[in-house]
């Protein structure tokens, strides 16, 4: 589990079938100063985050396959928390 900023979202007009009706979100994973933790990453949103929230990512490939509902995924990242 990583902290991250959302910096925005993606649209993709092909994508592995497990991923369809799923919003993807571009986060800049963090440090615990707030300081950038390497390049930004595309994570599936399953709790309603947008562009400025704080938010916890996994990648957690068991928590994917249960929340998609799928045996197998490209998945890596996910949003897994929106920070208060």
């Amino acid at each position: 589990m990583q902290t991250a900023l959302v910096i925005g979202t993606a649209t993709s007009t092909v994508k592995h079938h497990s991923m369809d009706r799923q919003k993807l979100l571009i986060v800049q994973p963090r440090l615990l100063d707030g300081s950038p933790d390497g390049d930004p990453l595309l994570a599936i949103d399953s709790v309603g985050a947008g562009p400025g929230e704080n938010v916890m990512i996994s990648s957690d490939g068991r928590y994917v396959r249960d929340e998609l509902q799928v045996d197998a995924t490209p998945v890596r990242w996910s949003v897994i928390g929106i920070e208060d």
